[in-house]
């Protein structure tokens, strides 16, 4: 979440009129986070986020909304969009487009405990179950081609062994990503600060703007390399075989994913580095906005391609799974 579009008081209360939420008490940006412009919003009938559309195309936003109504009819604590008068999720504001939907409750965890990334390994499998009988589809926009596709622009930004690495690290996954995996609705982008906690329980999920049909694996992977990686680059082996241990028990990871984690780690890894390397390079005007350090999933790619192979296997069983490392 950032703020790239500026927002007054008058501004968001005259939008507001077109919804049954009472008046505008308080407006407040919200400063984390790198693709759209957050705010809070504070009425007389209650606490919500409204978010302004930088980047996605219109066509995907219908999907979004649809995807976390939902997910909130299943029961899992995502953000539940608010229609306007004309039973409208998504309308216009600044000349982009806009949604309100419900603020949770909790807070994000920075260095989470085993209980939590016990509640996440388990949250993120239902969240997956759930996503099945979704009735509308989208593809994952920011899979392998994406990458290449960015790779490509970095180039002239980029020193020799940068581009080298990312280069060399496109082409593996397009030879070596195995096809045929398990795949459905992932969230994509399912990192601590994306995650509220009230205690030890999962309050709520957040920014589902990403999403979109892919391996599960993928959005496994994804979470792994943020919530267990360690100060060096590694991946913390308790927290680590917790949290896909709790996963395993909803959504038990076949043969051919337990074959494919290394490279899906990598995969992962590949993603938000290239994620971070065109904000840096290429970044767009906005107030309030949060640079992620490109060189935090450099070191992480280059940590996941090190590890051995025969080492990193996912191992499952009925009510535990676990990994091992060098």
């Amino acid at each position: 979440m950032s703020v790239f579009t500026p927002l007054s008081t008058e501004q968001a209360a005259a939008w507001l009129e077109d919804y049954e939420l009472g008046t505008l008490e308080k407006l407040s940006g919200i400063t984390e986070g790198v693709q759209n412009s957050n705010f809070f919003l504070d009425t007389t009938l209650g606490r919500y986020v409204l978010t302004i559309f930088e980047q996605a195309p219109g066509e995907q936003l219908p999907f979004h909304m649809q995807l976390l109504a939902h997910l909130a009819g299943q029961g899992i604590p995502c953000p539940a969009p608010v229609a306007n008068r004309r039973n409208e999720y998504v309308g216009q504001l600044q000349g982009k487009p806009a949604v309100i939907v419900s603020r949770l409750p909790g807070s994000a965890e920075s260095s989470p405990t085993l209980a939590q990334c016990a509640a996440i390994g388990e949250m993120l499998a239902k969240l997956h179950l759930a996503a099945q009988t979704c009735p509308v589809q989208l593809a994952h926009q920011r899979d392998i081609a994406w990458c290449a596709c960015v790779a490509m622009h970095l180039e002239p930004w980029l020193d020799q062994d940068d581009a080298a690495l990312l280069r060399d690290e496109v082409r593996y996954q397009q030879s070596a990503r195995p096809t045929g995996l398990p795949r459905g609705i992932i969230h994509a982008d399912l990192f601590r600060d994306n995650v509220l906690f009230v205690g030890e329980q999962v309050s709520g999920l957040l920014d589902f703007y990403f999403a979109g049909v892919d391996d599960l694996l993928f959005d496994l992977a994804v979470t792994v390399n943020d919530w267990c990686a360690t100060a060096t680059a590694g991946l913390d082996a308790e927290r680590s075989t917790t949290l896909l241990a709790a996963y395993g028990r909803w959504r038990p990871l076949l043969a051919s994913e337990q074959a494919a984690w290394p490279t899906l780690l990598r995969a992962a890894a590949l993603r938000f580095w290239a994620s971070r390397l065109y904000d840096h390079h290429l970044p767009r005007p906005g107030e309030l906005v949060i640079e992620r350090d490109p060189d935090t999933y450099r070191s992480l790619l280059l940590a996941r391609r090190a590890l051995d192979s025969r080492h990193a296997c996912l191992a499952t069983a009925t009510r535990a799974a676990s990994i091992s490392y060098l």
